[in-house]
């Protein structure tokens, strides 16, 4: 039997099942279709503090690039407005 090769992201939302919203690991492991011991092993991983300060900066960097892209939506949209004004105003004046 061929062994199966999860994500990262697979493996970080499993432990994330377990230790934020409190699921045991049997349960977890059994919903995702993983094995118990693989799922624990990943939850010892991920949890350790070297592990948990690395998810804070890829966190903070997520958080970081989803404020720039609001940013970036409102200011296009701001542009878009500009240039129908300036189109209004260039063809009313006489």
């Amino acid at each position: 039997m061929a062994r199966r090769v999860y994500s990262e992201e697979f493996r970080v939302e499993a432990v994330k099942q377990v230790t934020k919203n409190g699921y045991s690991i049997t349960d977890t492991a059994e919903r995702l279709g993983v094995h118990p011991d693989s799922l624990r092993s990943w939850v010892k991983r991920l949890e350790s503090p070297e592990a948990i300060e690395k998810h804070k900066v890829i966190d903070e960097k997520q958080a970081e690039i989803k404020r720039l892209q609001k940013e970036l939506k409102r200011v296009t949209e701001e542009r878009d407005i500009l240039k129908k004004a300036a189109v209004y105003f260039a063809s009313h004046t006489d």
